[in-house]
């Protein structure tokens, strides 16, 4: 009698779902083409695209004139005049900075990248880091002003372009971060004195644009010191914008508390924690958290922002930028000059973008799908 012990039961073969289902052609059509109306939407887009990239690539390389073209040449041609970027290069990026100290500046960015690149990292997240920092803006402090070590002393009146805007936008955004915390917090205190406070302070400032402030600072805040006493323009300016990266950063992360959940709170109050140990261990890291996507927000903002101190005198990026084009050998290439500015925003705002988006992702796993 024959025996079934060793029969094996036979599967189903294995088989590749639809192609409409995985791949580029599921994804054009769950995301391009998903209704008749965006279908219609992509094409429309497509089209456009289809009509504006060629001009601007045959402008951009193909016609284009090369690192070494004169002012003569560039004009004769209809492409771009990379020439102009060669030659308005230095100026653009250091402004009146003397040129034989440039590479001051230089190192000076360099000093900033690293010391930034260094803090995306959580490794580094220790105390012993905030003396990184303080060597670091000592040193850009000496590079940049000099008169010691042999270097030559340079007013800030000279500085400009791309350390100019650095120096605004990181010093303002360190010093502006706490003073936010302490705004948020002070606007959900208990007292009322505190509270009151606070909440002028943010509807204040938030209440009125940055041109605004470095108009009072520039001009009116001068007007108030008494006779013989003056404050650095450089100085004001980056006081105008601490205050005002303040307190938007503070209603960020004012949302974040609220965010946070009432029992987060009470169990704190059941350790028998103090309030400065609460806020500093439970509440205020999860609220960071909740309020990255505002504070990136904040931040890339007051980023671009910094170009408004011209209004004051001094010669940021867009600044130098606009000054280069002023060289009547060189007028009229404005667009060579804001397409590279534009590319330089460009890299420092996605930097900053991605590395929120990441950062995000890292301190929220819990809350992921």
């Amino acid at each position: 009698m024959a025996t079934t012990d060793n029969v094996q039961p036979v599967g189903l073969p294995d088989e590749r779902p639809p192609a409409n289902t995985i791949g580029p052609v599921a994804w054009l059509r769950n995301n391009l083409f998903n209704t008749w109306y965006n279908a219609i939407l992509t094409v429309l887009v497509l089209a456009l695209l289809g009509s504006a990239i060629p001009p601007f690539l045959d402008w951009l390389l193909i016609k284009a004139h090369g690192l070494d073209s004169t002012s003569q040449e560039c004009r004769q041609g209809g492409g771009a005049c990379w020439g102009f970027i060669s030659e308005k290069l230095r100026f653009i990026m250091f402004g009146t900075f003397p040129y034989a100290e440039q590479w001051r500046p230089f190192v000076t960015i360099a000093i900033f990248i690293a010391l930034l690149l260094a803090s995306c990292d959580r490794r580094f997240w220790k105390p012993w880091f905030g003396l990184v920092w303080a060597a670091g803006l000592a040193a850009v402090a000496i590079l940049m002003w000099g008169g010691v070590l042999g270097l030559t002393y340079v007013e800030n009146t000279l500085w400009g372009g791309l350390p100019l805007t650095i120096i605004l936008s990181v010093i303002g955004l360190a010093v502006a971060f706490p003073v936010a915390i302490l705004l948020a917090l002070g606007r959900r205190s208990n007292m009322p004195a505190v509270k009151v406070l606070c909440v002028t302070y943010i509807e204040l400032i938030r209440g009125v644009p940055l041109i605004s402030l470095l108009f009072m600072a520039s001009v009116m805040f001068p007007l108030f010191l008494p006779n013989g006493v003056s404050v650095d323009k450089l100085l004001r300016a980056q006081v105008a914008f601490i205050m005002f990266a303040a307190a938007y950063m503070a209603e960020a992360i004012r949302g974040g508390l609220q965010a946070i959940p009432k029992g987060q709170y009470e169990a704190a109050d059941g350790l028998g924690l103090g309030y400065w140990q609460k806020m500093r261990k439970i509440i205020l890291p999860q609220a960071l958290a909740v309020a990255i996507p505002p504070l990136v927000n904040t931040f890339i903002s007051f980023f671009k922002d910094t170009s408004l101190v011209i209004i004051i005198g001094l010669y940021d990026l867009l600044g130098t930028a606009k000054a280069a084009l002023s060289d009547p050998a060189w007028r009229g290439f404005y667009r060579e000059a804001y397409l590279f500015i534009g590319v330089i925003y460009w890299i420092f705002c996605y930097s900053m973008s991605k590395y929120s988006q990441k950062l995000e992702r890292d301190l929220n796993r819990s809350h992921r799908r």
